[in-house]
């Protein structure tokens, strides 16, 4: 009989899949980590704060980031795709591409000598293109493994043949432009998914004047505007003026219970508003929130009581409404138009800063992936999952954690996730 290997591979490298990884290595078990992007982090390493505690993310998130990377069961496959698995439970064979990162991560000490030389500008990604960084660049700053990538869609000797001006300023000797993809083939018992959620695009409900107005942005942007590692090194300012906003309009629901995009709830913007405006009243006391709401869903342990106090000390407002327009004055001021649900009166307010909190929708290429892993998605092109085992795929040895299985906060995407590490756990050692 052949033996089956206690080996698991985790794809995602956000929270859940690095708390799954974790799990598992602590079992004894060997954890392959598969993440698309250049480090490990995910879209909590985005977030400048956690509700309802408003702790620190990447002061949570760091320290696991740094076990996840140590752990001597855990091995990280950054820059990775899965390209194909084949076999059955118990016995999975898996093709790995790792694309050229043309920088040796064994050399690499994140110096970023090679970046203050770099002539390349471009829109950066993890800050939610509200700055640039260099076509030589870390992915963010506490990011793991913490070494250096070229963008070769950007870079001017890998695509036009010229400059190299980072490999004469490496004095590691660590860039590597002769770097190939390579393709690995991995043996393991058991699969979980933990690919998260990409945020939903405003720009396609024009009333809301998203790309338009300079002063409407998202809840993303805004949590890079307000964290400290973010491009205006955590002053939260108008994109249009730079100046400090005094009324901030928060509307909800932009993407979600949305008969023309995704009809289903987004279950966190609620409770994900309510932080945000506490952090700009903690940052200036004289800021007022108004958040615009059409049902305010409330149900984690102390939730309700979070929001409360946001009323109570925090000088935030919620209105009942639908937001039917925003428009803008010569000012750059926005007004937004609203009806309140309760009086059935229509309204006007000027704000300062409008943040829209956008629909958690699935990653792009889901539908890729689902058909390279042999699973279903559902109606909304999340992971189809079992009812009577809400974290089992519709092919055996494959399992779904956090937001690629629904939209769901951070303590529940970890709770989903040591619950998807036991379910692989009872698979391979068997």
């Amino acid at each position: 009989m052949e033996e089956k290997p206690e080996t698991v591979l985790v794809i995602g490298g956000g929270i859940a899949g690095i708390q799954a990884a974790l799990d598992l290595g602590d079992m004894g078990i060997k954890v392959h980590l598969v993440e698309k992007k250049p480090a490990i982090g995910g879209r909590m390493a985005q977030l400048d704060k956690t509700f309802p505690t408003n702790d620190c993310s990447i002061c949570i998130l760091s320290p696991k980031l740094a076990d996840c990377f140590r752990h001597p069961n855990i091995t990280i496959h950054t820059l990775s795709e899965v390209k194909n698995v084949a076999g059955e439970i118990g016995n999975f064979s898996v093709e790995l591409r790792k694309y050229a990162r043309f920088v040796k991560e064994n050399e690499c000490v994140n110096c970023g000598e090679c970046a203050a030389k770099c002539p390349v500008k471009v829109a950066d990604e993890f800050d939610m293109e509200l700055r640039k960084r260099e076509a030589i660049y870390p992915y963010y700053l506490q990011g793991v493994p913490a070494v250096m990538t070229i963008d070769k869609e950007n870079c001017l000797y890998l695509t036009r043949g010229v400059c190299r001006i980072c490999e004469k300023f490496c004095t590691r000797e660590a860039i590597d432009f002769e770097q190939k993809d390579t393709d690995t083939t991995l043996n393991v018992g058991a699969v979980i998914v933990a690919i998260g959620f990409d945020p939903f695009d405003p720009s396609g409900i024009p009333q809301y004047g998203y790309k338009r107005y300079r002063n409407v942005i998202t809840s993303l942007e805004y949590e890079r505007l307000i964290c400290a590692s973010g491009p205006t090194g955590g002053h939260l300012t108008r994109p249009s003026d730079k100046k400090a906003p005094e009324t901030i309009a928060f509307i909800q629901c932009v993407g979600s219970r949305d008969l023309k995009n995704n009809r289903y709830c987004s279950s966190v913007c609620c409770m994900h508003a309510t932080k945000e405006a506490m952090l700009a009243y903690e940052h200036d006391p004289k800021v007022t929130s108004y958040i615009f709401y059409m049902d305010l869903r409330a149900a984690g342990k102390g939730f309700q009581k979070y929001v409360a106090r946001g009323e109570r000390e925090y000088n935030m407002n919620y209105i009942r409404s639908r937001v039917a327009k925003i428009t803008e004055d010569r000012n750059e001021n926005l007004i937004v138009r609203y009806e309140e649900t309760q009086s059935s009166k229509t309204r006007k307010m000027t704000v300062d800063l409008a943040v829209l909190a956008t629909s958690l929708i699935p990653r792009r290429g889901v539908e890729k992936l689902a058909k390279v892993l042999g699973v279903e998605l559902d109606e909304y092109n999340f992971f189809k999952t079992n009812p009577l085992s809400p974290l089992d795929t519709t092919r055996p040895g494959i399992f779904v954690c956090g937001c690629c299985r629904e939209p769901t906060d951070i303590p529940e995407s970890v709770a989903q996730a040591s619950g998807a590490a036991g379910r692989a756990a009872e698979t391979v050692m068997r």
